[in-house]
């Protein structure tokens, strides 16, 4: 296992900026650990929390920028839907999340290969007209995105040991 750290005083300035800042510490300190690339070489270097957490921090982003279609499109697909994400957002205490996931899933699975597949800008476009179902699971993911965040967080700061070494400085 790679040894995450942060600084006691990141850590502390982080948490007075707000929960995406200090969600973004440890997001950053895993990185750096593994070298900024999480990849199969990097993967194993890390526990089951941190890869969560990077999955979690992963689907944000995506879905806030541009959906399910983009998370899928851009190859973090598998990453969420054919690993135990949601089992572990369950555990984290973010069941609603847990649930959502579990409902992308089916049209994931019906559409991942053509979502997948290499294509021009206006064809990737069209993917969202031909594939209307994720868009009730975009909006849920916007309106929870900062409660989700929050919950993260919290989880986060309630188990610190898991995700880094916090040293004083």
């Amino acid at each position: 296992m790679k040894d995450v750290v942060v600084r006691e005083s990141d850590l502390v300035k982080a948490g007075e900026e707000g929960m995406d800042e200090f969600v973004g510490v440890f997001v950053k300190a895993i990185y750096d650990a593994i070298g900024g690339t999480l990849d199969a070489q990097s993967l194993p270097q890390l526990n089951a929390d941190q890869v969560t957490l990077l999955a979690y921090v992963i689907l944000r982003d995506e879905v806030m920028d541009g959906g399910f279609v983009q998370l899928i499109h851009n190859g973090y697909g598998s990453f969420i839907f054919k690993n135990p994400f949601s089992k572990m957002m369950r555990q984290w205490g973010l069941d609603a999340l847990a649930s959502l996931v579990n409902k992308a899933h089916k049209p994931y699975s019906h559409h991942h290969e053509e979502i997948e597949s290499e294509c021009s800008d206006e064809e990737f476009m069209a993917l969202f007209e031909r594939m209307p179902e994720f868009d009730e699971y975009d909006d849920e993911f916007v309106e929870n995105e900062e409660e989700w965040t929050s919950a993260v967080a919290y989880y986060i700061d309630e188990h610190l040991p898991r995700f880094a070494t916090i040293i004083k400085d």
